[in-house]
């Protein structure tokens, strides 16, 4: 794992000063070592977190045998011990001589010898970019679910590229200007979904994607897309689904434990996790390190219910229980480390987890994707409540009934108060996370034009680029003979734009942040082309969710271990607002600030303050998005 970027311009707008300016931005994401390249329009900078191979040869930006080509690479490729092999034999007649044991150096061979297609042999996570230097062609690839992340500035003359935006930023020739359609996004879901980012004409490479940069032209080509996975033939034998499924968990588990450092699991102590770990045990000849948090707060702390698997698989356990001074002394730092607005708390125990594990290991494997792919979330759940007759016809009536209760009541009433017009899934998403719905965006914005602009659209991207048209670009499912359900649907969403934009982008700050890699099994894209092929009543089964994966679980840790509620991985971020983090109200949703910056209505703020303090404490993540973009805002002056 690393931190990549790098530039591309015939305009002359970028120097190699600037490389190593973007270089020193992400030497969390590697600190064993750092190098650089620059040659006519294009420069590449790398700063290295050795994994595989540990050796100087191995240290990038790395040239290809011929000397031709040039990358620079962050990820891992599981499977490149075959296709080097398979590389091998297909091209006897020119032997490919590899001097490294590291996957850096079978990407780089297989483009020079195969190009961009090459893309598709790929198992395996990653964001890299090859240079050409006989034609003077930049290319950048992204892996197909987006768990690496990969942002570029394009104003039509001049491209740059890194792993984060803060390296973007470094950059003064780069205008930082607000892209307040995002705004919008941000309040009603938490996150900035791709391609936008916060800034005109910096954007995120959409996942299952890659660009080539030539001259002043950029076009980017669609690769993969879930989208285009989902078939006809819907697996509906759970028998037959237990035996394939197990097989493919096994093998992803089995390829990410592939690591020449030491490594380790994220337990929680919840389904998902818990099925890595046990699987890390099964297929590992070491006894394996497991890591957990809790919180002095029993509502939020389920750190008894990860030991307790740890200790029935016998695994080296570590645990960090937080007090209310070890988050709150990190809450604000965790703002900074996200570069644009990110709505999720969550990030502070997983830094906190991060930071824990990194003290032991350098790879940690993690349980994101379990909740996506098999119907983990309340929100799929409503999505299917919502289709019965009594709440498709009598929603609204309800709606006014709850609207007039106790706060758990009023929240439900939103949730069930919406337009037939607006997209149901992203108002589920939005209300189960206790957002703003898109009624209450209009409300409060200043510049009520700036809500139009939805998930769907954004003003500066397609003119900007060439888009290849040999992948559907659709951002809604174009499946005509299979109908979806609902809670397919929803999952769906959350696949493609929740995991990517808001999950992954949180996992991989926060443990880079601290120089961790953390692999993800569950997103091993056999594993999800097959799973979302799965019958939904085979993830939702007698009001069970992910159900097919409990079945499997329960074969390695009893049943009994997990007879309680689902919890999630959060901080007390309600009662904190009330208490030790009020501080932040009074700091960053002052009449003083809302004003300054006007993006959003001061009366509105002061009333939506006010009824939280009164006891509508649902409210709390609404006034959290506030907090977290003025924030942002103020501190982008300093």
């Amino acid at each position: 794992m690393c931190g990549i970027a790098g530039y591309y311009s015939t305009a002359g707008l970028f120097r190699e000063e600037h490389l190593e300016m973007m270089n020193h931005a992400l030497e969390h994401r590697g600190p064993d070592s750092a190098g650089v390249f620059h040659e006519g329009p294009c420069g590449l900078a790398h700063r290295r977190l050795s994994i595989m191979d540990l050796s100087d040869r191995a240290s990038q930006p790395m040239h290809s045998a011929d000397e031709r080509f040039v990358i620079i690479y962050n990820g891992e490729i599981y499977n490149f011990q075959e296709i080097g092999a398979q590389l091998k034999a297909r091209h006897v007649n020119n032997p490919v001589q590899f001097k490294t044991s590291s996957d850096t150096e079978v990407i780089l061979e297989a483009f020079a010898r195969e190009g961009v297609d090459f893309v598709h042999q790929l198992n395996g996570m990653f964001a890299f970019a090859i240079y050409d230097r006989k034609t003077t062609e930049l290319y950048l690839f992204r892996d197909r679910i987006g768990i690496k992340p990969l942002f570029y500035y394009w104003d039509g003359k001049n491209f740059a590229f890194a792993s984060e935006l803060k390296a973007l930023k470094k950059l003064k020739e780069i205008p930082k200007v607000l892209n307040k359609s995002t705004i919008h996004d941000f309040l009603h879901l938490g996150f900035i979904p791709a391609p936008a980012t916060v800034y005109n004409n910096i954007f995120k490479l959409e996942s299952g994607s890659w660009l080539k940069v030539k001259g002043t032209t950029v076009e980017q080509h669609k690769y993969w897309s879930i989208s285009n996975k989902l078939t006809n033939n819907v697996i509906t034998d759970k028998e037959q689904a237990i035996v394939k499924l197990s097989d493919l968990i096994i093998s992803s588990v089995q390829y990410q434990l592939k690591s020449d450092v030491p490594f380790g699991v994220f337990l929680s102590g919840g389904i998902d996790s818990s099925l890595v770990t046990a699987q890390a045990v099964a297929l590992s000849s070491v006894k394996v390190k497991t890591f957990s948090i809790g919180f002095e707060e029993n509502s939020h702390n389920e750190s008894e219910y990860a030991k307790a698997v740890a200790n029935y698989l016998g695994n080296e356990h570590y645990e960090f229980i937080v007090s209310h001074n070890d988050a709150i002394n990190l809450i604000e730092k965790s703002m900074d480390i996200y570069d644009e607005p990110f709505g999720d708390s969550s990030s502070i125990p997983t830094l906190l987890v991060s930071k824990l594990a990194k003290q032991y290991v350098t790879v940690t494997l993690s349980g994101e994707g379990g909740d996506e792919l098999f119907y983990g979330y309340g929100s799929h759940i409503w999505a299917k409540k919502l289709d019965s007759l009594y709440l498709k016809y009598g929603r609204k009536v309800i709606a006014s009934v709850l609207s007039r209760m106790k706060s758990r009541y009023a929240r439900v009433s939103q949730l069930l108060d919406f337009d037939n017009n607006i997209d149901k899934r992203l108002h589920i998403f939005s209300q189960e996370q206790y957002f703003f719905t898109e009624k209450e965006i209009n409300e409060l914005l200043t510049d009520p034009s700036t809500s139009a602009i939805s998930i769907y659209s954004h003003p500066d991207f397609n003119h900007l680029l060439r888009i290849s048209n040999n992948l559907t670009m659709d951002l809604v499912p174009s499946i005509k003979e299979r109908k979806l359900e609902s809670i397919e649907q929803q999952a769906l969403f959350d696949l493609k734009y929740y995991l990517q934009d808001d999950l992954l982008t949180k996992v991989d700050r926060a443990s880079m942040q601290y120089s961790l890699e953390t692999r993800v099994p569950y997103l091993d894209h056999r594993l999800v082309e097959y799973a979302i092929n799965l019958s939904p009543n085979l993830k939702y089964r007698n009001k069970t969710t992910k159900f097919l994966l409990k079945e499997i679980l329960y074969q390695y840790i009893p049943k009994s271990l997990f007879d309680r509620p689902k919890q999630g991985f959060a901080i007390p971020l309600n009662k904190w607002l009330h208490t030790k983090l009020s501080y932040l109200i009074d700091d960053y949703l002052s009449e003083e600030i809302i004003k300054k910056y006007n993006i959003v209505k001061y009366e509105y703020v002061r009333n939506l303050i006010q009824t939280f303090r009164s006891g509508m404490d649902y409210k709390y993540n609404r006034i959290w998005l506030l907090i977290v973009l003025h924030r942002w805002l103020h501190n982008q002056e300093q």
